[in-house]
């Protein structure tokens, strides 16, 4: 259903089709009492979890391990004045399991950066929401 502002609310299955397709997101986050958005580059596991792969050392799995967090991921087209944002929410935990990292390092998302020392997050998909701007004009 499209509202009078030019938005369309997606469902969890139109959400998780649209971020499957993307490579970058931005995980929101509590650093030291404050906001924190840092873009990470991720993938959907067949849970619909969000994984990322970052550095065990990293200041974002100290900041997110065991916590609620928010994952965003868009796509806009200015010159349309369309796009979609979603945003997954859920808790955040560092694979421990071997057997699950081992999966993970085959199916997983893979670091952009260099590292030695690589984990992988998952991000449940407690509660996934999403809207559409369909091109408003003016």
């Amino acid at each position: 259903m499209i509202h009078s502002d030019g938005f369309r609310a997606l469902d969890r299955q139109e959400c998780l089709g649209l971020l499957a397709k993307m490579p970058v997101g931005r995980v929101v986050y509590t650093r030291q009492a404050l906001p924190a958005v840092l873009p990470v580059n991720f993938s959907l596991d067949t849970d619909s979890a969000v994984v990322l792969c970052t550095s065990a050392a990293s200041d974002l799995v100290r900041a997110i391990d065991g916590v609620v967090v928010a994952f965003e991921a868009d796509d806009f087209h200015a010159e349309r004045r369309a796009g979609w944002s979603v945003v997954v929410t859920g808790r955040a935990a560092v694979v421990t399991d071997p057997a699950e990292h081992e999966r993970l390092s085959r199916t997983g998302p893979r670091s952009w950066m260099p590292m030695h020392d690589g984990v992988f997050v998952r991000i449940e998909a407690e509660m996934v929401t999403g809207r559409e701007l369909t091109g408003v004009t003016g």
